[in-house]
């Protein structure tokens, strides 16, 4: 009896706990009256603008800004002579040479005009391409906005405009350079800012060598003052042995060299071979690092000769003192050599300097070049990517990101003050300048990076 009445208690409970337990679950039914969010869309806009970002940048604008610019430098000096050649005609041998040279002046302007025809073809046909890609994501982008119920877009542009406007604002205060002594004694007074760039080309070789320089030379024989000079590394990115020359900045652009290569040796590398890409021109002799020495080479281009002057003991070569950033070095820029309106300059670092950049005069003793007055400067070399010098003040760089450089540095010789907030940016179209160069002749900079040539002006005040 009581066994039965135990059992029929258990069962009683264990349908009470089933029911109890059936009867704390909860089901919610969710129901989105939104429509659902396109996401294939929205990666086809994303795909389209970052196809527009790759066909429209600013590399692909300055090309056919350099062709431009090469053409408007080429024809004056045609004009020119034709001129000549009027005042001059002996009808005899003379206009028989000059009028192959502009002959010559003529094929070389239509080559330019027929690249500068080609690449505009070629933007027009990439600005009606890209014009439908950005009409039609515009429209999908207006579409897409309707899903953003929180309007967080349209707070985030008001964000940016006022932003935008905050920016200018705050520039605008800085139009007017601050009034600070100027350095040293230098006619064109201080550098405040580098523009451009003016010039962005691969010349004849693109893509090939991605290590050189070029420029123009500061002091240039009589009817080569239009001409540019390019040296480029041939071996294992690191030798040279030419310098190869070009009559006008059009006849660069389109790789014409109708002076062609002048060469030092004719094997490479070897005795005189160039080490490093850091070279500079002046007066007709190419200034560089001599072969495995700490030591400069000077190269005269007219006799074919080369004269050397040693640096002191202790001078860090062969790759041991190079430019850096906090990525990578340099390979063999352990000597900088640069060019101003006073002459040539070398700049290197010792072991007695700690690393320190040491910046001296070449000068010319008779046949010879010496090493003559000597500056110790207290930045370190490692930390700089870059050096120039520009009226007697050496600046140096340093690497910001693959799109710029600063020029943050200045050491004035004939003050001997130092700076280290200068804070002026070098837009790059490469991702490194392995060379740069100062021009006197036409206060630019020329730089040379991943096989590119890059020229920017400088503005003194």
């Amino acid at each position: 009896m009581y066994l039965a009445m135990i059992l029929q208690l258990f069962t009683l409970h264990i349908i009470f706990h089933q029911v109890a337990s059936a009867s704390n679950l909860c089901t919610c039914e969710f129901t989105n009256a939104e429509k659902p969010f396109p996401h294939d869309k929205l990666n086809t806009v994303e795909q389209g603008a970052l196809k527009c970002n790759q066909d429209v940048n600013p590399q692909k604008a300055l090309e056919f800004d350099s062709l431009l610019l090469g053409l408007e430098k080429r024809l004056p000096q045609l004009v020119d002579e034709v001129s000549e050649l009027e005042r001059e005609n002996d009808g005899d041998l003379y206009g028989a040479i000059a009028l192959q040279v502009i002959h010559n002046d003529m094929t070389e302007i239509q080559q330019l005009l027929n690249k500068l025809n080609s690449t505009h073809l070629r933007f027009q046909q990439q600005n009606s391409i890209v014009s439908e890609t950005l009409q039609k994501i515009n429209e999908e982008m207006q579409q897409l906005e309707e899903f953003d119920t929180m309007q967080t877009v349209k707070r985030q542009q008001t964000n940016i405009r006022l932003t935008r406007d905050l920016d200018q604002c705050k520039n605008g205060h800085h139009l007017i350079p601050p009034v600070t002594p100027a350095h040293g004694a230098c006619p064109r007074g201080q550098l405040i800012n580098v523009t451009g760039p003016r010039v962005y080309t691969a010349g004849e070789y693109p893509g090939s060598y991605k290590y050189g320089a070029w420029g123009r030379d500061p002091k240039p024989d009589v009817g080569k003052e239009n001409w540019y000079w390019l040296v480029i590394l041939t071996s294992s990115n690191i030798y040279g042995h030419y310098v190869r020359r070009y009559s006008t900045l059009s006849a660069l652009i389109v790789g014409i060299s109708t002076p062609g290569n002048v060469q030092i040796s004719a094997s490479n590398p070897t005795t005189n071979t160039i080490q490093g890409p850091n070279v500079v021109l002046y007066g007709e002799a190419l200034y560089y690092n001599c072969y495995k020495e700490a030591a400069v080479c000077r190269f005269n281009l007219n006799s074919k000769t080369v004269q050397s002057t040693a640096l002191p003991q202790g001078t860090r070569v062969n790759s041991k003192g190079n430019f850096c950033h906090l990525e990578a070095c340099y390979p063999y820029t352990d000597l900088d050599l640069a060019t101003d309106e006073t002459g040539v300059w070398v700049v290197y670092t010792t072991s007695q300097d700690h690393g320190n950049l040491v910046l001296a005069r070449v000068e010319e003793d008779g046949e010879r070049p010496v090493l003559g007055q000597t500056w110790h400067t207290s930045v370190y070399k490692n930390a700089v990517t870059n050096s120039f010098v520009a009226c007697g003040v050496l600046y140096a760089t340093r690497y910001i990101s693959p799109d710029a450089e600063e020029i943050f540095y200045s050491f004035d010789t004939a003050t001997s003050v130092e700076r280290f907030d200068l804070g002026i940016r070098i837009t790059k179209m490469a991702g490194h300048i392995y060379s740069l160069n100062y021009s006197p002749v036409d206060e630019m900079l020329h730089a040379y990076g991943e096989a590119f040539m890059t020229s920017y002006k400088v503005v003194f005040w």
